[in-house]
């Protein structure tokens, strides 16, 4: 089987400063996997490199067969590419169902033309209230996404990504903030619209009972190269990356 997703020797540097060194993966389709690594290990350099907000100097991204190095964000998007961010992106002032539709609405091409056709309007918000009542905001849907506690934000973040209808999912610290108990949550919700919505999911995440808990591929960064890649069980016992993040605590 293809990979979805494949890195090859991506770099890029900011004058003298490297943030990805090299970096070559790939992401087999159907897969749910972690990028660890210390803070300023170029986690989200790469993400930012792989949905089009970085352009890399150097090596290549390929997606679903196709060369992405090169292509805008809304490109990528438009072939399967979704994110949510580690700072989330949404519109505070609307209502939680008007973010999500909007992405609906994005998604079917139709955002100028709903206001005249109710079929689409009635499409996507059908399809958006779904996708709320998938991540637990459905009785939330009329309130302004201002007010929503910092744990649900982070839904609402994932809830637009979904409205994109990805292929691919990208999350970038998606229990950042958070209490245990909500983190806990939190992991059984991204293992669950993972299956839900037949998802292939590469995540950063620095609470690694999330990443040991759910990832089934562990790859970790340092000082923007790739140190080691393997299962759960195989990153726990690397001597090298206990030495370089883990640290004996996790053991």
């Amino acid at each position: 089987m293809e990979p979805l997703l494949v890195l090859d020797s991506v770099t890029k540097s900011f004058g003298g400063l490297r943030v990805t060194a090299g970096v070559s993966f790939s992401v087999a389709p159907g897969s749910i996997s972690a990028v660890i690594g210390p803070n300023g290990a170029g986690k989200t350099s790469l993400f930012n490199q792989i949905t089009g907000y970085l352009r890399p100097d150097k090596g290549r991204i390929i997606f679903r067969q196709e060369d992405i190095t090169d292509l805008s964000t809304r490109e990528i998007v438009s072939r399967g590419m979704g994110r949510a961010f580690q700072v989330t992106s949404f519109f505070p002032e609307e209502t939680v169902l008007d973010n999500v539709r909007v992405a609906c609405l994005s998604r079917l091409n139709k955002t100028r033309k709903a206001i005249k056709n109710v079929s689409y309007f009635k499409e996507a918000t059908d399809k958006a209230f779904k996708i709320l009542e998938s991540i637990g905001l459905g009785k939330q849907a009329d309130r302004p996404a201002f007010e929503l506690a910092h744990g649900d934000q982070k839904l609402l973040d994932i809830g637009i990504a979904l409205g994109l209808e990805p292929k691919m999912l990208l999350l970038d610290e998606p229990t950042s903030g958070m209490s245990p108990e909500e983190r806990l949550l939190t992991r059984n919700l991204i293992k669950r619209l993972w299956k839900e919505f037949n998802l292939t999911l590469l995540f950063i995440e620095h609470d690694m009972d999330t990443v040991f808990g759910i990832a089934q591929t562990v790859r970790v960064l340092q000082m923007g190269r790739l140190l080691a890649e393997g299962t759960p069980e195989e990153i726990r016992n690397n001597p090298e990356v206990i030495t370089a993040y883990l640290g004996e605590e996790v053991l």
